[in-house]
């Protein structure tokens, strides 16, 4: 853990909470054959993948929500099925865009990495129940053998504890890594979110508007933008709701700016297609 700060943000954060969600409710996919923008989520076990939906709900509904189900003490995948999670934006719509969540990676079991490709390429249909060392087949009935661009994933984001960014396994990191290559010729953008800010960051955790300024993170970042390969400006630090009862604007700032960035580079990319 690191406690040492910067005398200035090294990242500004250039937008207002409320022009971050202005610029969220007015989105709409300019392609007229995407319905809705896929961001796909993955990363290790206990990344803090489904959290992450949770905070986002959270933010976009101004309450804390669980609806996706999380555990805070196993050491392996809490998820066990390919979903995908849609949010309100009233009572009788959804926001734009859909959040499939994957089972976690771990060293020689969790989520098969071929699986993720054919996810990628929109092959794997809701609800498919990944088994460990077994690829989804084309004859299985959860393969989606004729993807339209609706299915395809517009988005990858790797997600990561920020404490563990130096912790983590060579095999863990060779499956990110590999989804990360496929991605890349598949043109897919690929951005990545640090959690758990304050559980590595003691400054952070006494005020996360410190999240910009501490030099540990910022030294997190660099090596995992080494690590994957993923630009340091296509990665962000956020903290998750997990103990908190209300939402407050100080954590929702930071995820906000994520799921802006992950909106324009996947309407970037569909608007090359």
């Amino acid at each position: 853990m690191g406690g040492a700060s910067f005398s200035q943000p090294w990242r500004s954060m250039p937008w207002t909470n409320e022009e971050n969600l202005n610029f969220i409710k007015s989105y709409k996919p300019q392609n007229n054959d995407v319905e809705n923008l896929r961001i796909l989520l993955h990363g290790p076990v206990g990344a803090g993948k489904s959290s992450f939906i949770n905070s986002l709900e959270s933010v976009l509904l101004g309450r804390v929500t669980g609806r996706v189900m999380t555990d805070t003490i196993s050491a392996n995948s809490f998820t066990k099925k390919y979903k995908a999670f849609k949010i309100h934006k009233d009572p009788e719509s959804f926001y734009p865009f859909i959040f499939n969540d994957t089972m976690g990676f771990e060293q020689r079991n969790g989520m098969n990495v071929e699986d993720i490709k054919l996810a990628l390429m929109g092959h794997v249909t809701e609800g498919y129940k990944p088994i460990p060392g077994v690829q989804l087949k084309e004859s299985d009935q959860e393969y989606n053998s004729c993807p339209s661009l609706d299915d395809k994933v517009h988005a990858l984001v790797c997600v990561m504890p920020a404490d563990l960014v130096s912790l983590i396994s060579d095999e863990v990191v060779k499956k990110m890594r590999d989804v990360r290559l496929a991605a890349s010729d598949m043109g897919i953008p690929q951005l990545a979110i640090l959690t758990k800010v304050d559980e590595a960051c003691p400054e952070v955790k006494n005020n996360i508007k410190n999240v910009y300024e501490s030099i540990y993170l910022k030294e997190q970042v660099d090596k995992f933008s080494l690590m994957l390969g993923i630009p340091q400006n296509c990665i962000f630090l956020v903290k998750n709701y997990e103990s908190e009862l209300q939402t407050n604007e100080d954590i929702n700032g930071p995820i906000l700016i994520a799921l802006r960035q992950m909106i324009v580079y996947g309407e970037d990319f569909i608007n090359n297609l």
